[in-house]
């Protein structure tokens, strides 16, 4: 009989709640649509708590790794900001834990993609910097914190000729969902802007010197568009070596 294909595994970052609600203790939470993308792409999910002493041995495990979005931001000190807006709320063990096996599997040139919050922390990790509150840095800024429901998009973005993103999409515009008040404000000449909201706020970007190294400003696990689709489908592959 011949051996069944291994499935790549894939570790998914978990958001960390205080006590209350699901549990009097503290608990972790990921949106189920996030671990059933990945299966339909072809993947195996795995969730990966927050142990930054042990991100190597979760490495050692998994084939390609996804950071997750959440309700809350990267510390502006990682990225040398000198004033901290009201606005911004941190998870400090998150963040460690979510820099820690970042900055592994980029040492490792195993696929990584970012959504959302994880696109911006990907983009700290990569050297790059972020807007802190949209609505106060970005002139007539889009609701990018999108009052209408997350299964429709919010608005559309630019998707840039001859990136990483425009070979998975196929296409030159992409609808997509916002759930975010931050965004990326600058990257390493190295690393490409790959995606821009109409307002020129920064929706993706890439590292074109590793295998898979991509980062979206918004959630393609809702599979808003067949666009979305594909870029979970690429990534996946990416994780199993095609």
């Amino acid at each position: 009989m011949a051996k069944r294909k291994k499935r790549p595994v894939i570790g998914l970052t978990l958001d960390a709640e205080p006590p209350g609600g699901y549990s009097k203790l503290p608990w972790y939470a990921i949106r189920e649509n996030y671990c059933g993308a990945v299966a339909r792409a072809g993947g195996l999910a795995i969730v990966l708590p927050h142990e930054p002493e042990r991100a190597g041995e979760y490495l050692d495990l998994i084939d390609g790794l996804i950071v997750t979005g959440g309700a809350f931001d990267v510390d502006p000190a990682l990225f040398g900001a000198k004033t901290r807006h009201p606005k911004v709320t941190t998870k400090g063990r998150r963040t460690a834990f979510e820099l820690a096996i970042t900055k592994g599997a980029l040492k490792r040139d195993m696929p990584v993609l970012g959504i959302c919050g994880g696109e911006q922390l990907l983009g700290v990790v990569l050297g790059g910097t972020l807007i802190q509150h949209i609505p106060d840095e970005v002139d007539d800024a889009l609701a990018h914190e999108q009052p209408n429901p997350r299964t429709e998009p919010g608005h559309h973005v630019s998707v840039v000729a001859d990136t990483l993103l425009h070979r998975i999409v196929g296409t030159t515009t992409l609808p997509v969902n916002s759930a975010h008040h931050q965004a990326i404000k600058s990257v390493p000449k190295r690393i490409r802007v790959n995606a821009l909201a109409p307002d020129g706020v920064i929706e993706g970007i890439e590292d074109p010197r590793r295998r898979f190294c991509l980062g979206v400003q918004w959630h393609p696990e809702y599979a808003i568009s067949k666009g979305d689709e594909r870029i979970l489908t690429a990534f996946v592959g990416a994780a199993g070596g095609r």
